[in-house]
């Protein structure tokens, strides 16, 4: 329970960082507990102090500012709540999108020094010259450096990504702090609970791990490469896996456009309105097709080469989807341009996303609100925030549990829809993904495609039934020692319950004090309370 002290210390201090920028950290229309409208008015001579040096600042910086004087761990969640509109709600969400992940780069000394005890051996025995670093983020950099083929002499460019120092310790001791917070949020304040506040945690550090073990990003990046293998109009780096480690990882440097830098596209030659539909059309074969897709899709991580490929970069943060989110998303994308209401809203029941006894037809007059609006309109004139909002809305008034691979899928959309239309204003996405939606329907739930998952449901209950007589055996043992515990009773000798009293008694004067050291963290952080 000492830990409870720590953790409310540090979120105490966060609370305050937040308010000094004017950061509201509390959704809009969602109630307000009570300790934070006390907290409004404690800390609102603190304002007044602080209010010139925020004036004049827009509301985005403002976030970003305070997240990155928080460090790397605080940047990552930001990163990943701006992919939660459904827990911060819409207008937070979207300023946490324009957070930039970058961060002063470590030194040249530690760089070289990572390099070597990752790869074992001296910097020149892996790279002919190693560079100073190009990009610095929360977790890692990157450096330019070059590599020689042993047979032929010939020389590489390749990028070397490179872990920071200890980065590892920070991420755990504040995702432990993360997850305090969560806790008390689902102990008090019932109306989060629907909003899962420890899965969101649990999916910060699973996304937080992958990324820290860049061995998992070069096999993201193989996966990806054997998918896209027959795709004429994407690819992606090459993996030197002989200089790859769990810090370090060594791809084939790309040299060239930013999708970011359309004068360039167009000097050389590059049709803008058909790149900003190959981005958007790649991206979701490779959800609906693939069920793997790049989940950091923003322009910085986009390159087009001299004959229209294009490139993606950055693989640290990836996205699954089972073969039974495919079809529910197929089906509803190609429900809503199909303007197939019905069945849009019955595939939600199917899929179970949906309590049973809410009414399909009531569920598909709320799809009919959302669906209807956009035909006719081009992205421009649609508002992917709202959109998303209304979704979320809806989600709370039909008591839908939160599903984060599909709100993962949701924020990426909303990412490739604004890359798309950067390139192409005119882009209307919906009339542009129901080719993709439709090939996908037809291949997976055609004649043709049930019977394959036919006979995979069929390899799958062959090995289920094989292992029948372990689970039977493991059964009848679980069985067994609950049948004793019926008959004999669980015994405690009266030294054993002495003792429990005892750590009790401990444990509930900590409770204390950490509910305590937690109301005064939440007054701290109730800067959230006050207008931006």
């Amino acid at each position: 329970m000492g830990g409870a002290l720590l953790h409310s210390l540090r979120l105490m201090r966060a609370g305050i960082v937040l308010a000094q920028h004017g950061v509201r950290f509390w959704p809009q229309g969602m109630r307000v507990p009570f300790l934070l409208h006390l907290a409004r008015v404690l800390t609102l001579p603190i304002t007044v102090v602080t209010w010139p040096f925020r004036m004049g600042k827009p509301r985005e910086r403002r976030i970003s500012d305070a997240l990155a004087s928080l460090g790397p761990s605080y940047i990552k969640l930001g990163q990943f709540l701006a992919t939660r509109a459904d827990v911060i709600g819409p207008d937070l969400a979207r300023d946490l999108s324009f957070l930039q992940d970058k961060m002063a780069p470590f030194s040249m000394t530690e760089a070289r020094r990572a390099l070597e005890d990752a790869l074992h051996g001296k910097v020149e025995d892996h790279y002919v010259s190693f560079g100073r670093p190009v990009a610095a983020a929360s977790i890692a950099q990157v450096h330019k450096a070059e590599i020689q083929d042993p047979v032929s002499g010939a020389r590489e460019d390749v990028a070397v990504k490179i872990l920071r120092p200890n980065i590892e310790r920070r991420f755990r001791a504040d995702l432990d702090s993360y997850y305090f917070a969560a806790q008390q949020i689902e102990r008090f304040h019932p109306p989060s609970r629907r909003l899962k506040p420890v899965a969101v945690v649990d999916n910060l550090k699973r996304t937080t791990d992958l990324e820290m073990d860049l061995r998992l990003e070069a096999a993201a990046i193989s996966e990806m490469a054997d998918n896209t293998v027959g795709d004429n109009d994407f690819r992606v780096p090459q993996v030197d896996w002989r200089r790859t480690s769990k810090r370090v990882l060594t791809l084939e440097w790309i040299d060239a456009v930013p999708v970011a830098e359309k004068e360039r596209l167009k000097a050389a030659g590059h049709d803008l309105k058909a790149l900003g539909l190959s981005i958007l059309r790649t991206f979701l074969r490779h959800a609906m097709r693939d069920g793997f897709f790049h989940a950091d899709m923003h322009q910085g991580n986009l390159f087009v080469d001299d004959d229209g490929t294009i490139i993606a970069v950055d693989f640290g943060i990836m996205g699954r989807l089972s073969h039974i989110e495919r079809k529910f998303l197929a089906e509803i994308l190609h429900g809503l341009i199909t303007r197939d209401f019905r069945r849009a809203a019955a595939i939600h029941f199917e899929a179970g996303y949906v309590p049973p006894h809410h009414s399909i037809e009531t569920f598909a007059q709320a799809m009919r609100a959302i669906g209807e609006p956009i035909h006719g309109r081009t992205a421009e004139d649609i508002s992917m925030a709202d959109l998303l909002g209304q979704l979320f809305a809806y989600t709370e008034l039909f008591d839908m549990e939160t599903r984060p691979e599909l709100i993962l899928l949701q924020k990426s959309m909303v990412i490739v829809e604004g890359v798309a239309r950067s390139l192409d204003p005119n882009l209307n996405m919906w009339t542009a993904a129901e080719p993709v939606a439709r090939e996908w329907v037809e291949q997976n739930l055609g004649v043709a495609g049930q019977l394959r998952h036919a006979g995979e449901g069929a390899a799958d209950l062959g090995r289920i039934v094989a292992d029948v007589p372990r689970l039977v055996q493991r059964a009848q043992g679980t069985l067994d020692a609950i049948d004793s515990i019926a008959k004999n009773g669980a015994r405690l000798d009266k030294a054993v319950i002495r003792d429990m009293a005892k750590e009790q008694a401990r444990a509930g004067w900590w409770s204390r004090l950490a509910l305590w050291v937690g109301a005064l963290a939440l007054v701290a952080m109730a800067y959230s309370m006050l207008s931006q």
